[in-house]
């Protein structure tokens, strides 16, 4: 007998297709490698389960230690358009061993749950349940959240007046989001003496968005349909009130309705855009609606000359990769 061909229902380059008989097929982002110690760096790493409810699980990081000193937390979240990648595929579990050895920092790397078939927000959602789960590492007091965590690492050896949330491109969307409902409410645990802080938010190649095109997007139409094609294909339907999915706050944080930004839960941030990239306006313009606002922080903008949309998982070793990681892990301990 001759193979059946399948119908496509959804076909977003160069990601995912979804087939009408309800067949998922990722293009990119499925493979991935065990948790290990770097024999280059000694960074090591394992999996932890955050929640056997749900099976939100991430991935550690920690540099090896010469001293007992505490060291900052990178809450890390991953690109990948809503739809692939995870913190054990090699690009990441790469790049953050190499921001975790340059910034001799520990990083939490979330796998939060994807699109389609957990329509958004519930990577949100799940990034959220990582920062409660963290903060359950806190000790305050004798309240009954407080300390209650299990995970010697962070346990141990976090120094919790240095959280610093981190992503790439999707991921920084989701960084952005979790440090506005931070602001909004310190206290993201029952318990309100257990006030969840970060000190800054790291946005790497952001992932924002808007119906009406600004910069290069005017006069770049085929990669606007692209990344336009990329968001409908995840917005969720009961988010939509009419408007444009493109101006839904989750992905337009200046649109009129998304949270103010004086509300940011953190006093320092970082931004890097890259000069090829179709997203670079929006970073820069976001960079500009945060000066405008009325948030009490201080916010630095860098742009990389020449390179496209997160380069650094592409070609990890090259300057300017490196050079963004040593950029990275200066924020992180200054």
């Amino acid at each position: 007998m001759g193979s059946v061909s399948r119908e496509i229902l959804h076909d977003v380059p160069p990601y995912i297709r979804v087939y009408k008989d309800k067949t998922i097929e990722r293009l990119l982002g499925t493979e991935v490698i065990p948790p290990t110690t770097d024999p280059i760096t000694g960074v090591t790493s394992k999996d932890i389960i955050i929640s056997p409810q749900t099976g939100i699980t991430a991935r550690i990081f920690r540099p090896s230690q010469t001293t007992n000193k505490k060291l900052p937390l990178i809450i890390y979240f991953h690109g990948g358009a809503f739809v692939i990648a995870s913190p054990a595929e090699p690009k990441y579990h790469n790049s953050v061993t190499k921001l975790v050895s340059e910034s001799r920092a520990i990083a939490v790397s979330v796998d939060y749950r994807l699109a389609p078939e957990h329509p958004l927000p519930t990577a949100f959602d799940d990034s959220f349940a990582a920062l409660q789960w963290v903060s359950s590492h806190i000790v305050v007091g004798t309240g009954s959240g407080s300390g209650s965590g299990l995970e010697e690492w962070i346990k141990n050896d976090v120094d919790f007046d240095k959280v610093y949330l981190a992503g790439d491109s999707a991921g920084a969307t989701i960084a952005h989001h979790l440090a506005i409902r931070v602001g909004s409410n310190p206290s993201i645990r029952p318990d309100p003496d257990v006030r969840f802080k970060i000190r800054g938010m790291i946005l790497i190649n952001p992932y924002f968005w808007g119906k009406d095109p600004i910069g290069s997007e005017k006069t770049d139409p085929i990669r606007k349909a692209m990344v336009d094609k990329w968001w409908e294909f995840v917005c969720p339907s009961g988010l939509d009130d009419g408007s444009s999915k493109l101006d839904d706050p989750l992905i337009n944080p200046m649109v009129n309705g998304a949270p103010d930004l004086a509300g940011l839960g953190c006093g320092r941030v970082i931004i890097t855009v890259s000069e090829k990239d179709i997203l670079r306006d929006r970073g820069w313009a976001y960079h500009e609606a945060l000066v405008k606002s009325n948030w009490n922080g201080n916010v630095e903008m860098v742009e990389i000359e020449g390179e496209d949309h997160v380069f650094h998982i592409f070609d990890p070793n090259g300057e300017k990769a490196m050079n963004m990681m040593k950029k990275l892990a200066s924020f992180i301990n200054e």
